[in-house]
């Protein structure tokens, strides 16, 4: 397990694509804060070598990632970290201060600047991919997705309206967006593809052929083209209200932490891992 939580991202280049991999699968990749600031650093890394023109993004094992860490032996939100916002450290603090702290800066500033990165980021996404999950694939510019993939944000369970980086409208229909949050049901591949939020989806064994191929094929256009479209939509869609709301969303997303303290004693109101996952296969087993 030392092995695990040191290597919690893999890096990889081969001809003009970096790979990126969290590597935490008997977790099924959960984020930790470790993970978190290993994977800044290996986009960052992505994004200084002139050689590499597109970035995969991976998860080890059977699911892309289950979410935030909520649960694992490794998880570390309690430890300051090397900050790469201007944030000031949230380990020290208490109350609503303590998460509101940290998840501007590991949650929604991370994610924030991953979308920006200048250069194309493909998710390659099969399994599970849920909650905080849906937050690293949603900042990256295209989703190919296994026919196994599922996608979920079962968090409004805990009284929280939606992850931190409130995507969920500009990647679904908003109404369609409401029944993924108010449901927390699963959302396979081929709906997610019919829906728009993927771009492709293939048989498990060809995941990363077909992933690949992809990354070549954007590869092969010229740099800063490549940047610069990508700034254009980027830039669209935030003139569409997509940062705005958001931060309306992150405020609203930590009054139901507070809340969920105030009435419960604990931050998510009473659910761990456990208690989540056990709800999620139980919908499962219903067919939901």
């Amino acid at each position: 397990m030392v092995t695990e939580e040191k290597d919690s991202v893999l890096y990889d280049v081969h001809a003009e694509v970096a790979s990126i991999t969290m590597n935490r699968p008997r977790y099924r990749n959960a984020q930790n804060g470790r993970m978190t600031y290993a994977l800044d650093d290996a986009f960052k890394r992505a994004v200084d070598d002139d050689c590499v023109k597109v970035i995969v993004l991976k998860g080890a094992g059977r699911h892309f990632s289950a979410g935030h860490d909520i649960g694992t032996p490794g998880r570390d939100i309690n430890d300051s970290q090397d900050r790469k916002t201007l944030w000031y450290d949230h380990a020290d603090k208490t109350g609503g201060e303590f998460l509101y702290v940290r998840e501007a800066e590991a949650y929604l500033g991370m994610c924030r600047r991953w979308r920006d990165i200048p250069k194309p980021t493909i998710a390659m996404v099969q399994g599970a991919c849920i909650a905080g999950g849906l937050m690293l694939a949603w900042v990256c510019d295209l989703i190919v997705a296994s026919d196994d993939a599922f996608f979920s944000d079962p968090v409004v369970r805990m009284g929280i309206p939606g992850v931190e980086y409130f995507a969920h409208p500009f990647e679904l229909h908003p109404r369609i967006a409401k029944e993924f949050l108010f449901t927390g049901e699963r959302m396979n591949a081929e709906r997610a593809y019919r829906l728009g939020m993927v771009n492709r989806v293939c048989k498990r064994e060809e995941l990363e052929a077909e992933t690949l191929r992809l990354a070549n094929k954007v590869a092969e256009m010229p740099r800063l083209g490549l940047a610069l479209t990508k700034q254009a939509i980027n830039n669209i869609e935030d003139l569409q209200g997509k940062r705005t709301g958001m931060e309306a969303a992150y405020a609203w997303h930590h009054f139901a932490h507070t809340h969920n303290e105030l009435e419960t004693g604990h931050k998510l109101g009473g659910q761990d891992a456990k208690s989540m996952a056990a709800k999620n296969t139980e919908q499962n087993k219903q067919g939901i």
